[in-house]
């Protein structure tokens, strides 16, 4: 398959991904291309069992791990950034938290090659990659109600295990900001697991995209007083910055100067 025939492909499944379906109508419209090249995409989509097909175009099929697959075709480069840059602050024989979402995912590659290091995860996709490297981090998996389709633990179980926790350090995910309303998250369960987290935390550390300083999302994790510094892709608005630093949390991006943040939960 050549380069362009995977970039179009991947184009395809993201939109897929994004909308759950999607029709060849549309797609050949987008990526300017003729209808029988989509069809011919879409039928190498199914065959790799990444689309089931229907009359008129693509849906996701129905027995697949989408939710987080979703999330993780949306601002690739930005995750990338972060995850390099969020890793960096980790030192060895630390013991951190990560949470279950695609942006702390991206730090996975990073520290997995670290030694000395306590990693708490309530994501079975997360304990499987860090398990893989050359450091082999010591790995605490909190137990709990499995989501098949997010492959992480929530519930009474998972928020027993956390209660005997301290000392950690937070890399905490979110899917929107406000500066009145806090940090946010579309699930309501993951939200309460992570309040306890933060509560247990010795320090929280925010990694988010530049998208998600446009507007919060359904339910609040925390206020901003919780966290320390902001780990991010890009400087977010000039009224953002002005925000953040009469809350005192430190600010990092690429470019950005080293943070003289010292809060601790």
């Amino acid at each position: 398959m050549s380069l362009l025939s995977q970039q179009r492909r991947q184009r395809i499944l993201a939109t897929v991904l994004e909308r759950g379906q999607a029709t060849v109508k549309d797609l050949a419209r987008d990526m300017a291309v003729s209808e029988a090249t989509v069809r011919r995409d879409l039928r190498g989509l199914a065959d790799g069992g990444e689309v089931e097909l229907v009359y008129g175009g693509a849906t996701l099929p129905r027995t697949s791990d989408f939710s987080f697959r979703s999330k993780a075709q949306r601002n690739v480069e930005s995750k990338r950034i972060i995850g390099k840059l969020a890793a960096a602050l980790v030192a060895a024989g630390e013991t951190v938290f990560l949470d279950s979402g695609t942006t702390a995912f991206a730090m996975a590659p990073h520290l997995k090659r670290q030694r000395a290091l306590s990693v708490i995860v309530n994501s079975a996709r997360l304990a499987a990659e860090l398990g893989t490297g050359n450091g082999d981090p010591e790995l605490i998996l909190l137990g709990g109600r499995f989501r098949a389709d997010t492959m992480d633990t929530i519930g009474p179980l998972a928020l027993a295990t956390l209660e005997q926790l301290r000392g950690f350090r937070l890399f905490l995910g979110a899917d929107g900001l406000s500066t009145e309303f806090g940090v946010t998250a579309a699930d309501m369960e993951s939200a309460h697991l992570y309040r306890l987290a933060i509560r247990n935390a010795r320090e929280t550390i925010l990694l988010v995209d530049h998208s998600k300083f446009l507007s919060p999302s359904l339910v609040r994790i925390c206020g901003f007083e919780s966290l320390s510094r902001i780990v991010t892709d890009r400087a977010p608005s000039p009224d953002w910055l002005e925000f953040l630093n009469e809350q005192g949390i430190g600010l990092l991006h690429p470019g950005s100067e080293p943070s003289t943040s010292t809060k601790e939960n």
